[in-house]
């Protein structure tokens, strides 16, 4: 299985939110009041949100490339502690977004292994990411070695009062 993580830069922007966009929609309409995700596009998925993330250091952008093609997108945040966890010892795993023809082909799980192994490069003792209480991701995080540490939720408007409660999940290195 060739899986390849691809820095996004200015000249391939495009394909990260298009394929952020899509695999998003795939997977989280039903989290929305109208099935309409634009709060969280525009939050986090629009070129001008993404570009200027792209100038802080702090922050790594990939595409998820799987036999040459790009099958999902991926977030970190380099630097970025929990409660008592600090900046110094924690990256956090964001938009781990894979598009719906190519979940369950164990590419979730070569990411997080590539994750792992890059916090560990950078001298982090751990990794922490949120999920969403309800559906599959948190069983498979769990499945991986991730823990449950305290409730979340969705800030965002217009989430629907049912889905908003999330999990904060840890992974000591």
């Amino acid at each position: 299985m060739e899986i390849n993580f691809i820095p996004v830069t200015l000249a391939n922007i495009d394909s990260y939110l298009e394929v952020g966009v899509k695999s998003y929609r795939e997977h989280y309409l039903h989290l929305w009041t109208n099935a309409d995700p634009t709060p969280y596009i525009s939050n986090g998925l629009t070129k001008t949100v993404v570009e200027k993330e792209l100038q802080d250091p702090g922050n790594g952008h990939y595409l998820i490339n799987y036999d040459g093609e790009t099958v999902g997108i991926l977030k970190l945040v380099l630097r970025c502690g929990i409660d008592e966890i600090s900046p110094e010892e924690a990256l956090k795993a964001e938009k781990i977004y894979f598009l719906k023809e190519h979940s369950g082909k164990g590419l979730g799980k070569l990411t997080l292994q590539w994750i792992e192994a890059k916090a560990k490069s950078m001298n982090k003792q751990l990794v922490w990411l949120d999920t969403m209480q309800k559906g599959n991701p948190i069983h498979f995080y769990q499945k991986n070695g991730y823990v449950i540490k305290r409730e979340s939720e969705v800030v965002l408007p217009g989430v629907l009062e049912a889905e908003k409660p999330m999990w904060i999940l840890t992974k000591k290195l």
